[in-house]
């Protein structure tokens, strides 16, 4: 089997198709701040079009509204990518994320601001597929050696669809479409991604009618599984995986991450008009040049990892430390000084915004990738519950944002903003300084649950057991032996010695032979 390495292939196409399908679900879900200010401001809407009278309440409710929707469909997206696979649940979710995009200025006009948090509730329903759907894909189109840079092309999408929606819909608003074409742009967007994935996406190389021999059995033979089970049949160890201390540090970290973004994501075009009064074109333009910087800091900081892991300067564990340190504590800062200026430091407002998204970069090295160096064959499923429990707040920070700054254009409320996120980055940091790990984890291993289904003894997948899984598998022989005793010291006279004994492990059978 032909196990070297292609330049370009199939797993490259699909990374861009990964990448554009969350460049398009991210216009559609980050022009929303634009939009609001466009269609709620005298000052920069077009006048052709309706305008409304919405409270800062009534925004915060339309912000917060997605991110119920996505939060909701999270862990159902893990377990639906593991019986469907990636291809149909991706197509059908961004299908009708244009569909609801097609229907927002209708929806708006008949429904005002209730209208508009009802199909922004029914898009983050969709999108919550997303993230388990491209984590799966990536696991498994992607060799290990390429995963990481792979990933790093594939969710550096976040950032492009960022920086579309936050520039292109303030030109969009003041044209002559105004901000009902932002919608009818985004789900043309969409449109065109369901076509190109229709035709190009697969499930897995195994499948692919465009793969050639050689990339397929390259990568079917990196991915070769070493555990008894293929990774689909794997038994899902729950309690283990909550009572990760590693995992757990992830987690509080991912939460701190997701708080910052999601209230500057929606809100800088907010603050931008009404602190420093930008113009809605320069307002589009302003909010992107931070993420353009985001995306270009996040290959920066995959390379340096790179180098530093091949080089041998660094182990894995201390610079993941290191990249989420520089991630969280650098921003926390300049989110401090940013509280301080108004109008008259304007210029020095967007440098500080533009370096703190620079620092942020290493966020998805140190969170989201993570979750594939602590446990690969369930890595989805990590996403899931990170994404769930951090997608909890996601959906307060406007709620709180709308209660703090009840007048935008007042600099001591944003100021409390900039400083909540400070504190949380500053804890959250210390949390994954303290207990955070890159290590692979014990119950990662295949047979870490002592189970082996029906189709793995068909194939005749047996073989010694990982060192990994050693450690579970005394636990449960132990506690199994433990139990037997006690029933047989109730029932002596049913003590069957030849029922009662188990096969010894291969580690005991060699300590035997000592």
């Amino acid at each position: 089997m032909n196990t070297k390495a292609h330049p370009l292939g199939i797993r490259h196409v699909q990374t861009v198709l990964l990448f554009l399908n969350l460049t398009v679900n991210y216009i559609v879900r980050l022009s929303v701040g634009v939009r609001v200010v466009a269609m709620t401001d005298k000052a920069t809407n077009n006048e052709t079009f309706p305008q409304f009278d919405w409270t800062e309440a009534e925004k915060s409710y339309i912000f917060s509204s997605f991110n119920w929707g996505y939060l909701l469909m999270q862990i159902p997206g893990c377990f639906l990518v593991r019986c469907l696979g990636a291809k149909l649940p991706m197509i059908v979710a961004t299908f009708f994320v244009a569909l609801f995009s097609l229907c927002t200025p209708i929806g708006i006009q008949m429904g005002d601001w209730k209208g508009f948090c009802a199909i922004r509730l029914g898009q983050g329903l969709c999108q919550g597929l997303m993230l388990p759907c491209i984590h799966e894909h990536l696991a498994k189109w992607s060799p290990p050696e390429e995963l990481k840079q792979l990933g790093v092309i594939a969710y550096s999408g976040t950032y492009c669809g960022t920086i579309l929606a936050l520039l292109g819909s303030g030109y969009i608003a003041d044209s002559s479409i105004g901000w009902p074409g932002i919608s009818y742009v985004s789900a043309a967007a969409c449109l065109s991604w369901c076509l190109l994935w229709f035709f190009w996406g697969e499930n897995e190389p195994g499948s692919s009618y465009w793969i050639g021999s050689d990339e397929r059995n390259y990568i079917e033979s990196c991915l070769k599984s070493g555990t008894a089970c293929p990774r689909e049949l794997i038994p899902i160890p729950w309690l283990a995986i909550l009572g990760s201390v590693p995992f757990r540090a992830l987690v509080v970290v991912h939460c701190a991450q997701r708080w910052a973004d999601s209230t500057m994501e929606v809100q800088i075009p907010s603050y931008l008009d009404g602190i420093l009064q930008v113009k809605i074109t320069r307002n589009g333009l302003i909010s992107s040049l931070p993420y353009m910087v985001k995306w270009i800091m996040s290959h920066v900081y995959i390379l340096i990892a790179h180098v530093a892991i091949m080089r041998h300067l660094i182990d894995q564990t201390p610079l993941q430390k290191w990249i989420v340190t520089i991630s969280t504590w650098g921003p926390a800062l300049l989110y401090i000084a940013i509280g301080f200026l108004d109008r008259a430091n304007a210029g020095l407002v967007v440098v500080l915004m533009t370096i703190k998204e620079g620092f942020s970069a290493g966020s998805s090295i140190g969170g989201t990738m993570n979750t594939i160096a602590l446990a690969p064959n369930h890595s989805a499923v990590l996403l899931g519950i990170m994404s769930v429990l951090s997608e909890v707040f996601t959906p307060l920070t406007p709620l709180v944002t709308g209660v703090i700054v009840t007048d935008p254009t007042n600099r001591s409320q944003w100021q409390i903003i900039f400083c909540l996120i400070a504190l949380v980055f500053f804890l959250s940091n210390w949390v994954y300084i303290i207990w955070g790990s890159s290590e692979l984890q014990p119950w990662d291993a295949g047979d870490f649950l002592h189970v082996c289904t029906a189709e793995c003894s068909a194939r005749g997948d047996h073989h010694d057991s990982p060192d990994l899984s050693i450690r579970g598998k005394i636990m449960l022989r132990d506690l199994a032996r433990r139990v037997t005793e006690g029933l047989d010291k109730m029932n002596p006279d049913q003590a069957d010695p030849q029922k009662n004994s188990r096969p010894k492990l291969k580690t005991e059978e060699m300590n035997d032979d000592n």
